[in-house]
């Protein structure tokens, strides 16, 4: 099969900031599904949560993030909201990738049911995640097959957790890319939140 013939990823998220979750969830995806092309999108507005960073900012270190997956588009995603975003990239049965905690509130999503008709769903799961929780979603769907899971290694610090860190001054390393660490500071970002300028 051809690169031309291969599927198309989505990856979307606040990145607020990228980490290296983020990135090894795309890498594994991409090998997974043997993707063509990754599309990851930085959501302006996100309808679910706050953001800290502005959205030039966000997208300026997702770009850094994911630099290296040769695959990768990196823009601005307008849509709050995932079923808006697929009705507007109007994809052939495009990958949606999300991780297991995500796909724990799935029903809870703007027409969950719709975004399956747009999308097979990719779930990324981590040793020792319950396997009865995305049983008891997948039972509640009337698609269980346009969701297919693969494995990723667990990666214990969140975007929320790296904001704090950065808010005491503490090391970053390990956590993401250096480049994003460097853009971090070059911006001074995520400071302000324990008064600092």
């Amino acid at each position: 099969m051809g690169v031309g013939d291969r599927r198309t990823g989505i990856l979307g998220g606040a990145f607020d900031p990228p980490h290296d979750g983020h990135v090894a969830l795309a890498r594994a995806a991409v090998e997974h599904f043997r993707l063509g092309s990754l599309l990851v999108r930085v959501v302006e507005s996100p309808g679910h949560k706050r953001v800290e960073a502005s959205a030039t900012d966000r997208l300026a270190m997702a770009k850094i993030a994911f630099a290296d997956i040769a695959v990768a588009e990196v823009a601005l995603d307008p849509f709050a909201r995932t079923v808006d975003s697929l009705e507007a990239l109007e994809l052939d049965d495009p990958v949606f990738l999300i991780g297991a905690d995500e796909f724990a509130s799935f029903l809870e999503w703007k027409q969950p049911q719709r975004v399956l008709e747009l999308a097979t769903l990719g779930v990324a799961t981590r040793p020792g995640y319950s396997q009865s929780v995305l049983d008891g979603v997948l039972e509640k769907l009337p698609h269980p097959e346009k969701v297919e899971f693969f494995s990723l290694e667990p990666f214990a610090v969140s975007s929320s957790e790296i904001r704090e860190r950065v808010a005491r001054r503490e090391p970053l390393g390990g956590l993401m890319p250096s480049g994003v660490v460097r853009e971090i500071e070059r911006r001074g970002l995520y400071r302000r939140r324990a008064g600092l300028h």
